[in-house]
């Protein structure tokens, strides 16, 4: 089988990651209970009379859709396999409340068209004419993981050669208030450093768009090689060392031979655990970072991760605010990354050096 490799990124988030010049560089630095994700000129990337028709969530996956395109040097790909938890969610609020408001009757389509969770990909294939495979899943917290899972499949049995894979999910006033009511989002803002130190339950939640070009051919612009990737709905907290071992092991590694784990806590104290359990066993000595009390929550957050990871290891360092403790690797060759949410739907992803 061929390998697979992550030959470019387009992100859209709550830190500068648009623009490669900032990539990064400065942290900035939150005290809410949500973020959003910073705006980007859309009218550089889209028609402004088409942008104005569309949700923040379909705009932030087409600019980081083509960021990544252009970093790859590609006008248009094979597939685009994308990965949302909560679709278009401004949308799908939109035509709810019209239904209530009108008394179901004279309602407008156009909302519930663009509501569809597939709509994204859609739009990024109008966008640059791809007429190949289209797919999105669906899967809460493990959605961007199944998109790379299955683009990493077609390109190791050579049935494409260029995939466009991408997580991407916006926040809504509505939605919003219903996790706050049943404390999935914290009640109280916490200022961003000390998320992890609040001792309270809920995150703070966000929105964003990762995208990626994975391929089976490799460039010098490349960025990182896909391992390994396993996905678990139901872990308890005993277990997670144990399959992350077990993980390592089928990939003919070592627990020691990891250079970097990074980690998706999220402030929440119910569940911040599973994190913490595997900091403090077999990774104690290695070093860790973390995203999410920079990014914020949302289902497919888990993609910035895997662009931090790919940075990493392409130029061999990261910013200061993500370090999570106090041991320094003078080279990275192996990142293991880990994520759950509330529990459940858990991953390890496996990258190597190219």
């Amino acid at each position: 089988m061929k390998n697979v490799y992550i030959n470019s990124v387009g992100s859209v988030s709550a830190q500068n990651t648009t623009d490669d010049s900032d990539f990064l560089k400065d942290i900035i630095s939150y005290n809410e209970t949500t973020i959003t994700a910073i705006n980007p000129n859309y009218k550089d990337f889209i028609p402004p009379a088409a942008a104005r028709r569309m949700a923040k969530g379909i705009k932030m996956g087409i600019v980081a859709s083509k960021l990544a395109l252009q970093k790859a040097g590609l006008e248009s790909v094979d597939a685009i396999i994308t990965g949302t938890g909560m679709g278009c969610l401004h949308d799908s609020e939109k035509f709810l409340s019209a239904i209530i408001d009108n008394n179901e009757e004279y309602l407008t389509p156009t909302p519930f068209i663009q509501s569809t969770h597939n709509t994204v990909g859609g739009q990024i294939a109008l966008e640059i004419q791809c007429k190949g495979y289209n797919f999105t899943y669906v899967h809460g917290s493990n959605s961007f993981e199944s998109a790379l899972l299955d683009a990493k499949l077609q390109l190791e049995l050579d049935e494409a050669n260029n995939i466009l894979i991408g997580g991407v999910d916006e926040l809504a006033d509505h939605t919003i208030v219903l996790n706050k009511i049943i404390h999935h989002i914290k009640e109280e803002p916490v200022e961003s450093s000390k998320i992890l130190d609040s001792k309270t339950k809920g995150a703070v939640f966000s929105e964003g768009a990762n995208f990626f070009v994975v391929s089976n051919k490799k460039k010098a612009s490349s960025l990182a090689q896909i391992e390994a990737l396993e996905i678990y709905n139901t872990l308890t907290i005993d277990s997670v060392e144990n399959q992350a071992r077990q993980f390592l092991k089928e990939n003919h590694i070592n627990p020691s031979n990891v250079d970097a784990l990074i980690l998706g806590n999220n402030g929440d104290v119910e569940f911040d655990t599973f994190y913490h359990k595997l900091a403090t066993g077999d990774f104690k000595n290695t070093q860790q970072f973390v995203y999410k009390p920079w990014t914020g929550e949302f289902n497919t957050v888990s993609s910035f991760g895997l662009l931090l990871a790919a940075n990493i290891l392409k130029i061999q360092n990261t910013p200061e605010p993500f370090k999570l403790n106090n041991t320094n690797t003078s080279h990275y060759k192996t990142i293991l990354l880990y994520n759950q949410y509330r529990g459940e739907n858990h991953s390890f992803t496996l990258l190597r050096t190219c």
